[in-house]
C-alpha cells in the first residue's frame, strides 16, 4: 500500500486541494481501540522489523482504516465538509481501501449522504465527489519525481516509510510488546528520537507478522504521560490480503457529472510553490514563502483554481498552462487566521513574528512573511529563521 498515493510534488501539494489532501488528512489519525489478546510471536530484532516495515510495494489488499488526529490545536472553524483543512487537522474518519498496485487502487471517504472518491488506473487518477457531482481527471508522470518533498501520510504503509526516513544515529531503535491489530497478530517497532529539539517522544509501527506489511502507526509526544494516547496514528480496523475486484479500481464519469481535466504529466508555466526543507531527520523544518500565508489569509485560490487558462467548472483541460492553487479558499483563510489568533508573539535575533505551539508541532510566522514548521522545539525553528535572514542579506 506504501505508493498507493505517492504522486509527484504537484499532485501532492497542488492537487491535494482538490484531491489527495483527502487521502493525506484522512489518513494521519489514530485507530479505536479494540481490546485484543496479545499474540505470542517468534523473536524478531529491530533490524528485522526495520527491513521488513521499509520494503517496497506491498501485497495487495482491501480494508479499513479510521484515523483520529490530537494535535492539541486551539478550537478551530467547522466548515462542515469531511475534507476541509479543520476537519484534515482534528477529528477522526474512516477511509475504505482498495489496492491492487502503486498504479491501481481506490480510496472512499463516505461521508452523510455523499462520498469522495479517489480512484488510480494507471496514468489517470480520478476525483469523485458526489455532493458536488463533479469529477477531476489527473494525468499522472509515469515515474513520480524522485525529489519530492516532505509528503503527508496516505496509509500505514507510507507513514511508516516517513518515519523510518528519519532513522539515524539520533534515534533510539526498539522492539515493544507483540498486538493485534485488524485481526493480525504483528509486531511493534519503536522509534524514539535521542535529540531534546525534536517534540515527537516515540512512534510505533505494528508490523504484520505474516508478510512485513506495517498495519498501524502511531506517533506519541515528548514527554507524553503512560496514559496519554497517541497525538498521531494511523492504522487499519480491518484488513483482508488478495487482489481487489478490478471494478474498485477502475472508474467511469456518471452521466452529468462536471468534468475537470489537469495533466500533471506536463511542465507547468510560471513559479512552483516555494515550500524548501531545512535540517533533517527528526529536526527537519518545512519553510513556506511569504506569498503562500498571505494568499491563504486573504481566501485566494479556491479548490480548483488552475491559475492558468483551463477550465474548473466543467468540461475542460489545463494541459498544464498554470500551476493548481494551492490555497484552501475562504475556508482555508478562517482556518488559518484562527491559528494566527492563538499564536504568541516573540522575537530574537532573525526578527519578530509569532509562535504557535503545540505539544506535538511549533509553527513560526515572521513578521516578514514566512512560515516555519516541524515537531520540533521553538528553538529549532528560531535557528531555521536565522539561517533564513543570514541568507536573505
Amino acid at each position: 500500500m506504501v505508493q498507493a498515493a505517492k504522486l509527484p510534488r504537484r499532485a501532492r501539494w497542488a492537487v491535494p486541494a482538490a484531491a489527495l489532501v483527502v487521502t493525506s488528512g484522512v489518513m494521519a489519525g489514530s485507530l479505536i481501540s479494540v481490546a485484543q489478546a496479545a499474540p505470542a510471536l517468534p523473536p524478531r530484532t529491530p533490524a528485522q522489523l526495520l527491513a521488513a516495515a521499509a520494503q517496497g510495494t506491498g501485497p495487495e489488499l482491501s480494508g479499513t482504516v479510521t484515523e483520529s488526529v490530537s494535535l492539541g490545536l486551539p478550537r478551530l472553524p467547522d466548515t462542515g465538509s469531511p475534507t476541509s483543512v479543520a476537519s484534515l487537522l482534528t477529528g477522526s474518519h474512516t477511509v475504505q481501501v482498495w489496492y491492487a498496485g502503486p498504479r491501481h487502487y481506490r480510496l472512499e471517504l463516505p461521508a452523510s449522504l455523499s462520498e469522495t472518491d479517489v480512484i488510480a488506473d494507471g496514468g489517470t487518477v480520478w476525483l469523485w465527489q458526489s455532493a458536488k457531482n463533479a469529477v477531476t481527471e489527473f494525468t499522472v508522470p509515469a515515474r513520480p519525481a524522485a525529489t519530492a518533498p516532505v509528503t503527508a501520510p496516505l496509509s500505514p504503509q507510507q507513514a511508516a516509510r516517513q518515519a523510518l526516513a528519519a532513522v539515524g544515529p539520533t534515534t533510539a531503535v526498539s522492539v515493544a510488546g507483540d498486538v493485534t491489530v485488524a485481526g493480525q497478530p504483528a509486531y511493534q517497532l519503536v522509534l524514539a528520537p535521542r535529540d531534546p529539539g525534536s517534540l515527537i517522544g516515540a512512534v510505533r509501527i505494528a508490523v504484520d507478522a505474516s508478510n512485513g506489511v506495517p498495519l498501524r502507526v502511531q506517533v506519541f509526544a515528548r514527554g507524553a504521560g503512560s496514559g496519554s494516547g497517541p497525538a498521531i496514528s494511523v492504522g487499519y480496523t480491518s484488513i483482508a490480503f488478495g487482489a481487489p475486484p478490478p471494478a474498485y479500481t477502475s472508474f467511469t464519469p456518471p452521466p452529468g457529472a462536471s468534468l475537470t481535466r489537469v495533466n500533471l504529466a506536463k511542465p507547468a508555466q510560471g513559479p512552483a510553490p516555494e515550500l524548501s526543507v531545512t535540517g533533517s531527520g527528526w529536526l527537519t523544518v518545512l519553510e513556506l514563502p511569504s506569498a503562500a500565508l498571505t494568499a491563504a489569509t486573504a481566501g485566494a485560490g479556491g479548490t480548483g483554481s488552475t491559475g492558468g487558462t483551463g477550465s474548473t467548472g466543467g468540461t475542460g483541460s489545463t494541459g498544464g498552462t498554470g500551476p493548481v492553487s494551492v490555497s484552501g479558499g475562504p475556508a482555508a483563510a478562517a482556518v488559518l487566521r484562527a491559528l494566527l489568533a492563538s499564536a504568541t508573539p516573540v522575537s530574537g535575533g532573525w526578527g519578530s513574528g509569532r509562535l504557535l505551539r503545540t505539544g506535538l508541532i511549533s509553527v513560526l510566522m515572521t513578521d516578514t512573511g514566512r512560515t516555519f514548521a516541524g515537531a520540533v522545539q521553538p528553538g529549532v525553528l528560531y535557528a531555521a529563521a536565522q539561517a533564513a535572514a543570514v541568507a536573505a542579506r
